[in-house]
């Protein structure tokens, strides 16, 4: 099914899509560092891309982990950055009356892995008519996915990305499972690949999740030729300085290399 993105670029190309940006809105500043890059490399490898970032977290292990800077203030950066460049926007959201909050200010509400399940919050995500990209939970298997995404076309909105992003491998550690994509792709919905989150290494000890960012551009390999039809990609200046989920991003400047490959490998099956 044609999912149509507002403001989405490079479609006539056949590259994959693209989903980018720093977990959460640390700063002005670090939303249009990162988009200016963004923006600026897909144009000239004519990758149709998506900006993404979240205006809070609220899914975090420790009481003190950073949540955000407020809603309102980080939503209106991210229409700041939509407008500027000229690109969509997706960001996460957690609750059922966050869809009307966050609607007006992006162009894809993302429904969080974890949250996958919650009817009311599906249902208000698809009654703003803006596309609903649902992340399979990481305790589902692929085949769970057709009843969330029933639950967003129930009501006329058949505009549905789902996303692939791991699943628990016992206690501490994400295993991904590249035979979702085909299996998500026969309801006839686009499926992207999550290759942060799906090397994630979640509940540890100290709280604060570890993970594999060395093997992002082995599993993005592997997802490309798979069949995926997009990339899901969280990435930071410095994740060493990263305000959340610093373990699992990739650094910018290393974004350019991975995104030669994918487009590479893309042609090589095709």
């Amino acid at each position: 099914m044609k999912i149509k993105i507002p403001g989405l670029k490079h479609e006539s190309s056949g590259h994959f899509l693209l989903i980018s940006g720093p977990c959460v809105a640390e700063s002005r500043d670090l939303l249009f560092r990162v988009a200016e890059h963004m923006v600026t490399l897909t144009d000239r490898l004519q990758i149709p891309y998506v900006f993404k970032t979240s205006y809070r977290k609220a899914n975090r292990t420790r009481l003190d982990s950073f949540a955000g800077v407020g809603d309102e203030r980080a939503l209106g950066w991210m229409e700041e950055v939509r407008s500027t460049f000229g690109v969509p926007v997706l960001t996460d959201i957690h609750l059922p009356e966050e869809a009307a909050m966050a609607a007006p200010y992006v162009d894809v509400l993302q429904i969080p892995a974890f949250l996958f399940r919650q009817t009311d919050l599906l249902q208000a995500a698809a009654a703003t008519g803006k596309v609903v990209n649902i992340k399979k939970g990481q305790f589902a298997g692929p085949d769970a996915m057709a009843h969330a995404i029933e639950k967003v076309t129930h009501g006329g909105n058949q505009q549905v990305l789902l996303t692939e992003r791991g699943t628990f491998f016992g206690y501490g550690d994400m295993v991904l499972d590249l035979r979702s994509i085909p299996a998500m792709q026969q309801t006839g919905f686009p499926v992207v690949v999550d290759v942060t989150h799906s090397l994630q290494q979640p509940n540890r000890p100290d709280g604060v999740t570890g993970g594999l960012p060395h093997l992002i551009g082995k599993t993005g390999n592997a997802a490309i030729a798979y069949g995926a039809d997009g990339i899901f990609m969280e990435t930071h200046p410095d994740p060493s300085k990263a305000l959340s989920d610093g373990a699992n991003m990739l650094p910018l400047h290393q974004v350019q290399q991975h995104l030669e490959t994918w487009i590479h490998i893309q042609h090589a099956i095709r």
